[in-house]
Order: structure tokens, then sequence, then C-alpha cells
């Protein structure tokens, strides 16, 4: 297993690394007067990262002949749309006030612009591989109280500022000209002459530093002071869990073990309460056997899966603005690891018992991409609606489905083989009676939803910092870079998660509920239902989201990956309990 896994390691490596290597690696040099390839990618409202169009979605001047940039899977489902633009920054050719088109514009494009500016729509461009902003306009509200009195201005005159090393293009920036204005405020036809500048300056930061300066953001001090701030409050948090734990493992479990595994007479004589009076009951196996395994099967899948990201993003592959190499490796990787979730549900299952092995992988297979296909097919339906960039092209869906199709399932199929053949068998200390014990009446804070919110809390509060610049980057226009940092609270938040959902299954066994399998996956997955009800927190408090389109996307995606996390998270509360369960009824005499 561990051959199989270095094997896929290093295949995951080459293919998400390959796009790196071509934007940042390959030789992009140029001679004066030489052609510089320049692309608009997307314009949309700042407040919605998810609201994108292309860029002549607006009636902006087209070139003579509007090439598309072929596109990578990531890029497709990122939203990049690259076409060519009728400006030519031609590299060390400079250009002042150069006029790119001479317009009428029509009272419907009139309106579409002013809508366009009224909703802070900005531009996005790649200029040698380089990302530019600019925003399209201006409200000019100075002055005025009354919101159907401001006036719309459109920016018609666009700088390039271009910073240049010898024979490669270093840096460029984009500014706007205030006394280059069109003012939009009334339904009228207006005459627009569209200009742009073009200046460049030497440097002596080497071409291979050129994208260092969208990592200093993330960098500032006291932007990392918070940050190991919050690990800090993360590790105090995690002590003091294990020093409670530990602490009452030594005065009240330990006591309790050793009276039992060495002191037969006392054992024999006493009448058995608590834990150990249901040793007969505690490794029976739990209701709906086959979901309960395809969702260990799911959760391995996604914890592998999350694992590779996090060495991919220590490997600096997801630098900033390497277009789709995230989603296209979150794609690419969860295909391969379909295998894991084959082996991991369909062994497990086979130890309980189970004999409907088929059911059981197809069950795996759609746990979680069941939800997550449904979804994408309600929010694509929603983009179609809006003509937004966000509308995965029938080619690209083609795609997906081949890969779904020759690479996971059968992927799934021969790892749920494998551990078919596995033939291990369910390892209990205890012999398991053929009657099951009655679970007394429990108060109403043992309940399962009550326990749910106690396991979720501590695990929640861990992130909770972290999770605000992880949502910024997400869905906002932040950047985030810190994989280190990152990595230390997932950390954190699987041993808090563990050490949580153990102590809460003990108590649930001194109550003598023996039911444990399903609320200790239950217990530790509840993390992720709080990480859903922060971004209702996110989205109403901490942002300026708004729309259908915005709307539906956010908690669309946000419900499958707190689902993800859920099943992720409840995989390892399950496993860290049931080696503490193993230990303790493996520790003493059980008739």
């Amino acid at each position: 297993m561990a051959e199989a896994l270095a094997i896929l390691l290093v295949a995951v490596l080459i293919i998400c690394c390959g796009n790196q290597v071509r934007s940042v690696k390959s030789d992009h040099h140029y001679k004066g007067g030489d052609a510089v390839p320049l692309y608009a990618n997307k314009v949309g409202p700042f407040r919605n990262p998810s609201e994108t169009y292309t860029y002549f979605y607006l009636p902006f001047c087209l070139p003579d002949y509007v090439k598309e940039k072929k596109e990578t899977l990531g890029e497709v489902l990122n939203g990049d749309r690259l076409v060519s633009t009728p400006y030519k920054l031609d590299f060390l050719v400079e250009k002042e006030s150069e006029v790119v088109c001479r317009k009428n514009l029509s009272k419907e494009e009139v309106s579409q612009f002013r809508t366009a500016v009224a909703e802070d729509y900005y531009i996005q461009m790649y200029y040698d591989d380089l990302p530019i902003w600019s925003f399209i306009g201006r409200v000019d509200r100075r002055g005025i109280d009354e919101p159907n009195e401001y006036r719309y201005l459109l920016y018609r005159h666009l700088q390039f500022d271009i910073l240049y090393n010898k024979d490669r293009v270093i840096d460029i920036n984009v500014r706007t000209h205030p006394q280059y204005m069109v003012d939009l405020t009334e339904d009228e036809e207006v005459d627009v002459e569209f200009m742009y500048t073009i200046e460049w300056r030497k440097t002596s930061t080497p071409f291979e530093k050129r994208m260092e300066k969208y990592f200093q953001y993330s960098l500032l001090p006291h932007l990392l002071e918070i940050h190991w701030f919050s690990v800090m409050n993360s590790c105090v948090t995690v002590l003091i869990v294990i020093g409670i734990l530990v602490t009452f493992y030594m005065r009240v479990l330990r006591r309790d073990i050793i009276k039992y595994a060495h002191d037969e007479e006392v054992a024999d004589n006493q009448e058995e309460t608590g834990w150990k009076y249901i040793h007969g009951d505690v490794f029976r196996y739990p209701k709906h056997i086959s979901l309960f395994a395809a969702a260990l099967g799911s959760g391995t899948q996604l914890f592998t899966l999350t694992v590779f990201i996090f060495i991919l993003g220590l490997f600096g592959v997801f630098y900033p603005f390497n277009r789709g190499a995230l989603l296209t490796a979150l794609v690419v990787i969860y295909a391969i690891t379909s295998g894991i979730a084959g082996y991991a549900a369909l062994s497990f299952y086979c130890q309980l018992e189970g004999t409907n092995w088929v059911r059981n992988l197809l069950l795996t297979g759609s746990l979680f991409c069941g939800p997550l296909f449904l979804t994408f097919c309600f929010l694509n339906t929603v983009a179609i609606m809006y003509r937004a960039t966000a509308t995965l092209p029938l080619g690209t869906t083609v795609v997906i489905f081949l890969i779904w199709l020759f690479v996971a399932s059968p992927l799934l199929f021969l790892g749920g083989i494998a551990g078919k053949h596995r033939k291990s068998v369910f390892r209990a200390p205890c012999r398991t009676t053929k009657c099951s014990r009655e679970i007394p009446a429990l108060r109403w804070y043992r309940g399962t939803l009550p326990q749910m919110a106690l396991a979720g809390i501590l695990p929640f509060c861990v992130i909770y910092t972290e999770l605000y610049y992880v949502f910024a980057s997400v869905w906002g226009h932040r950047i985030y870079t810190i994989y280190v940092i990152l990595l230390i609270v997932f950390i954190i938040l699987l041993i808090v998660t563990a050490f949580v959902t153990v102590a809460l299954t003990y108590f649930q066994l001194a109550a003598e509920d023996h039911e444990w399998w399903w609320r200790s996956f239950l217990c530790g997955g509840s993390t992720g239902l709080f990480v859903y009800a922060y971004s209702f927190y996110y989205y109403y408090t901490r942002s300026h989201m708004s729309g259908l389109l915005q709307t539906s996307f956010f908690f669309g995606y946000m419900a499958c990956i707190c689902y993800g996390i859920f099943l992720m998270l409840g995989n390892v509360g399950f496993r860290a309990s049931l080696l503490f369960v193993r230990h303790i009824y493996g520790s003493i005499k059980c008739e």
C-alpha cells in the first residue's frame, strides 16, 4: 500500500506541476518589437467572485480577429475564458494615447455599461501570463445625497506601465486617467474614443522572482502575526485537551482497567457497571453496515485527497494565479484515489460480514459524487441562465465524465476487489452476545444532536481564525499562500477531533450505551456542520455578495465542501474511537 501511495504521489506531482512549468519556467524571451501575448479573461462585479462573464459581454472594442486561447481543464473549471484584445503591447514599443477604436454607443450599450459601472465591474487580463486588473469606471457620489443623482463615469483610457529585464517581461500595472472619462448617466447615444498608453521601464528584478510580489500580501508582518497567534492558540487548546484526557485516563480509566485486569477475584464478585457492563454488546455491528462502510471509504479518500493537496501546496504548485492548478489537482487526485475509497470501504464491509459487495461499491462511488453531481447540475443551469463563464462547456463535461468512467470507476472497483480479497476478519477483544442489551434511558444532553454540537464546537474553534482567510481567498480576491500554517492547523484539527470524539465515546459507553459506531462518526464529522453555519455568518456579515447566481454558487458549493469535511473528519473520529474501544476492552478480562 505504501509503494502504491508513493507512485501515486509521483504521478500527481508530474501531472500537476506541468502547468507550473509552462507558466513560470518557460522561455519568454523577446526582441524589440516582438508581439507579447495579451489576453482578456473576464469581467464581473467585484463583490461577486463567481459572477463573471466573457470580456466581450460588454461592448468593448473588438479586434480584427477574436482569438480564443486554448485552456486547460482547471482553467475552464475556474471560469477562465481568455480571448485576444485590440490592444497591441509589443515588446519595448511605447505608445502615447493610441486610439483603439471610436464607437457610437447605442442607448442599450450605454445602459449596459452604466449597470456595470454601478455594480463595480472589473476587467481581468493576462500579459505574458501576468495578471492585470482594472475597474471599468466609477460612480461619482461626491456631494450628492440622492442615489438617483449619481453620475456614472466610464474610463476610456488605459495606461500600461511595464517593467522589463533584458529580454524578459517582469511586471505590468494598468492605470486609468480621471481626465479621460465618459458620462453615461443619461439614456442617450454617446460617441466614445477608447485609447491606451504604454510605458516601458527597466528593472533589476530577475525573471525567476517576478511572481514574488503576489506572495507579499500573505507575508505582511501583521498578517503573519495573526496567523501564528492562531496557531499558538490552537496548540494551547490541544495541550489542554490532551492534558485533561491524560489526567482522566490516569485517574479513572487506568484504575478501572488495572482492577478488572489483575484483581480477578474482585472483578468476579463485584457487579459490573458502566462501560464493562456492555462488553458483550460494544462490538455488535452497527445498523446499515453498507452505508457505514461506504462513508468510511469516502472519508478515507477525501482525507488522502487533502493530504496530497497539502503536499502539492508545499511544493509550490499552487502559486498565485497559476490558473486552474488547484481545480486540476482536485479532479485528477480524486479520480486516482478512488481505488483507496473502494479498498477502505469493501475491506471494512467484508470484516462486518457484508455480502452484497457490488452494492457497497456503487454506494461508495456515489456517496460523495452523487450530491456533488446534483449540485453541479443545478448551479450549471443557473450559470447558463446568466450566460456566465462559470457555465461548463459540453466538451469539458464530456472530459470529466470520461475521467470518471475510465479512471475513477475502474480504480474504485479494482481497489474494492483488492479489499474483498484481503480476507481479514474484524478483531474484537470481547465476544458479542446473541441478544442485545437494552440501552437505559438517558438524559437529553446525551442524545446524538447535543453530543454532535459538543463534539464540533472545539475543533471549529481551532480553525476559526484561519477559516476567515481561506474564505476570503476562495470567495474573494485575497491571496493565500501560507500552506505551512494551514497544514499545521489541519494537523491540530485532526488531533482535537480524534481526542474529543474518543472522550465522548467513553462517556457514551460509561452510560451503558453500546451504539457508539455511528455516534462516533457523526460526532467526528460535526465540525463540517459548524463550517457550513459559519458560511452563513461570512456571507451576510463579512462579504458583500448578492444575487441569485452568487448566492447559489456560494451555498451550493459550500454545502458540498462541508459535506466532504463531514465525511473526512467522521472517518477520523470513528477510527480513533475504534482504537480506543479496542484498547480498553482488550485490557480487561471479559467472559
